[in-house]
């Protein structure tokens, strides 16, 4: 199966740079392109596009405003945003408006292949020293924490698991950290997905900053 992907970045240069990296995969095809959030949703409202790779900080529509208003359509295309260290907070609020993760801008071509062919899979992504830094960042800022009844449901080892996923902790480093089997780690994460009725991932790491568990 082919993957149909839409480049999104008001620099050209950039997405030939993209087009590059991902046209020598056999099953990801780049098949539109739009230099800004407002053709980014036109684009994909015509279907045929699997995952957005969305740039955040451009002109007219900027990439949070258009993942939101691509995301409410349903849940084809995925976002996958694409962010640099300074523009942590955009990230942020890209997740909470829908996207499916996000990656540095000078990830390695592998990581950037990987992270696609996971989106579309229908896992999250999530670059774990930029959930780190972004929560750092927050820090300073954040809101105070939401309602901590959520909690309730979960055991102490599964608010153990919640705190660490927030945390940016892939599955070989929750592995590592609580001497566990990937399987297990699985089966741990599937449960507070279920629990927390969680879409995926990200939002255990919204939801583990916003009840205060991590970042202050």
């Amino acid at each position: 199966m082919t993957i149909r992907i839409l480049l999104v970045d008001d620099q050209a240069l950039v997405r030939v740079g993209f087009r590059m990296v991902l046209e020598a995969e056999d099953d990801v095809e780049v098949v539109a392109e739009a230099a800004d959030g407002a053709g980014a949703v036109e684009l994909a409202a015509r279907g045929g596009v699997d995952v957005v790779l969305m740039d955040v900080r451009m002109p007219g529509v900027d990439g949070i405003a258009a993942t939101e208003r691509i995301t409410a359509s349903g849940p084809t295309p995925k976002v996958l945003v694409l962010t640099t260290f300074d523009l942590d907070e955009y990230a942020y609020a890209a997740l909470r408006a829908g996207a499916s993760g996000f990656l540095l801008k000078d990830a390695r071509p592998a990581e950037l292949v990987a992270a696609i062919r996971a989106v579309h899979g229908g896992d999250a992504v999530l670059a774990p020293t930029v959930t780190r830094r972004m929560l750092d960042h927050f820090a300073s800022s954040a809101p105070e924490p939401g309602d901590a009844s959520a909690l309730e449901v979960l055991t102490p080892r599964e608010r153990e698991f919640l705190v660490a996923i927030a945390e940016g902790l892939t599955n070989d480093e929750l592995a590592a950290r609580f001497v566990l089997s990937e399987s297990t780690v699985k089966t741990h994460v599937g449960r507070l997905l279920r629990k927390l009725d969680a879409r995926d991932r990200v939002q255990l790491v919204i939801l583990g900053y916003d009840l205060g568990l991590v970042g202050r």
